[in-house]
């Protein structure tokens, strides 16, 4: 029996949801493949080394792209 493909185990189109605190990407199959997440406001102030929001959600969105651009 062939080993299924990367592709066979997490089939496009992947997509981005949204999490409290983040997003996760997920796969068309409806995998969770990766979690990002973000602080804000007074938060972020205290933990400056973390992602934002913003920063998050492209991140999140680059991941999700990446079965596309083979």
């Amino acid at each position: 029996m062939a080993l299924a493909t990367f592709r066979d185990r997490y089939p496009p189109p992947w997509h981005v949801e949204t999490i409290p605190g983040g997003f996760k990407v997920v796969s068309g199959n409806g995998i969770a493949l990766a979690y990002i997440y973000a602080l804000e406001g007074h938060a972020r102030s205290a933990s400056p080394n973390t992602l934002t929001v913003p920063e998050a959600r492209a991140i999140a969105n680059a991941i999700a792209r990446l079965p596309q651009q083979n």
